[in-house]
């Protein structure tokens, strides 16, 4: 496996990601900000959408989310309270392909994005 997630002693262990990945692959795989383009106006559906958006632009360039080695999400008016919904639209897109993959991930509140009906947009970066 190309890729090889750790959390370095002295920086924080984090439960959702981990600090750094070690990418040895040979091929990167850049996926555009994914967003929900027909869930419903709710953090948690939208977050699901769009990781599953982003699993299935991975594999149609031959990778999974194991692959990723960074991932940034950007949230509409983001406060640390919505953070229990982000994290449920995560685990049930990771529950329904099966994968636990947790790389390194950044998150950054914003105050809009492309349409008002979005809330959450995603973006990752894999190598295999």
């Amino acid at each position: 496996m190309p890729i090889t997630l750790i959390n370095p002693e002295g920086l924080p262990e984090i439960d959702v990601y981990h600090q750094v990945a070690v990418a040895t692959g040979t091929k990167t795989i850049y996926v555009a900000g994914q967003v929900a383009w027909d869930a419903e106006p709710d953090l948690t559906t939208q977050t699901q959408q769009a990781y599953g958006s982003v699993h299935t632009a991975l594999k149609a360039a031959g990778a999974s989310l194991k692959d990723l080695v960074k991932i940034t999400v950007y949230v509409v008016d983001w406060t640390p309270d919505k953070m229990p919904e982000l994290l449920k639209g995560i685990e049930n897109a990771m529950s329904a392909v099966g994968e636990t993959a947790k790389p390194p991930a950044t998150l950054i509140g914003v105050a809009a994005l492309d349409v008002p009906e979005h809330l959450v947009e995603i973006e990752a970066v894999a190598v295999i």
